[in-house]
């Protein structure tokens, strides 16, 4: 059973593409084709469903799906062994992220100098919210994950924190709570809000942070971006609880026409850890990606 069968076999699995799958292996789509017929072949049984839009894969697929990745995971740490040797790096990196301030984390620059550091090692970053992500690196699409562990990693992962910030609460200030030097959950019940999706954590905290004071809270509009967020209260459609990182601004000011206050009695954090398999199970990379963003946290620390 050769490995690029496996890999051809396991690209199109999670791209559900042939044209997409072709593209992320950087071969012709008939040349993918030839791969995935050689591999049914060989296991004696066709592995995806033909002629589904999008691809699907048929019950055998789906049992080896979870072992070609297991060889493909081992293939890659014999040949990081053998890399370790000779003091490289090298193979494939997958990060999940989504946009982060780099106010909050320097994410950005991190990777970069991570790449500059092991030249042969080839990084993908792909962007989605925080709990898909997390299955990712769980069912394996992913080796690690730049995400809000909200509910905690699911068993076999852990995350290693990395920064965290208190929501606060922003609003136009040609509001009356504008002059308040911090504001209570009780004292926003009633106002209308601005949020984001109900896939973001900040979301899922602020909404958790609601129903255990026992409090309604009423939403008026929904948006995937903070800046959007912001300019909507700016406009005055309602308040928002947001992070400060993600307003250029932080505590008690004043930021062209927005305020941002401080909660009282109730503290809603915003967190940012790196989510990876335990110990061994984790790919090379990601253990070494993952130490070279502890040393970066303790020196922005320090």
């Amino acid at each position: 059973m050769e490995l690029r069968h496996l890999r051809h076999f396991v690209a199109l699995a999670e791209e559900h593409s042939f044209t997409r799958a072709a593209a992320r292996e950087l071969i012709v789509q008939s040349g993918l084709s030839s791969s995935v017929r050689a591999l049914e072949k060989e296991v004696g049984a066709l592995l995806f469903v033909r002629g589904s839009r999008p691809v699907r894969l048929t019950p055998e697929g789906q049992a080896l799906l979870p072992a070609a990745r297991r060889t493909l995971e081992a293939a890659a740490a014999a040949n990081q062994a053998v890399q370790d040797v000779r003091g490289l790096l090298s193979g494939h990196l997958r990060i999940g992220t989504y946009p982060v301030s780099p106010r909050l984390l320097p994410l950005p620059s991190w990777l970069a100098g991570f790449a500059r550091a092991h030249p042969a090692l080839e990084i993908t970053v792909r962007q989605t919210d925080g709990p898909a992500m997390t299955l990712m690196v769980a069912d394996g699409r992913l080796d690690c994950a730049v995400a809000d562990p909200i509910a905690g990693p699911p068993h076999g992962l852990l995350a290693m924190p990395l920064a965290s910030e208190p929501l606060r609460v922003a609003l136009p200030t040609s509001h009356p709570l504008a002059e308040e030097t911090d504001l209570t959950l009780q004292q926003l019940a009633g106002e209308p809000f601005v949020e984001t999706d109900l896939a973001w954590t900040t979301r899922t905290r602020t909404d958790a942070a609601f129903a255990a004071a026992g409090l309604p809270r009423r939403i008026v509009c929904e948006v995937a971006d903070w800046q959007l967020v912001l300019d909507l209260v700016r406009a005055g459609l309602g308040i928002a609880l947001v992070p400060p990182s993600q307003a250029d601004t932080c505590d008690v000011e004043t930021l062209n026409g927005l305020r941002l206050l401080p909660l009282s009695g109730v503290d809603i954090q915003r967190e940012l850890a790196l989510v990876l398999p335990v110990g061994q199970s984790a790919s090379p990379a990601a253990r070494r990606f993952a130490s070279y963003l502890s040393q970066r946290v303790q020196e922005s620390a320090t």
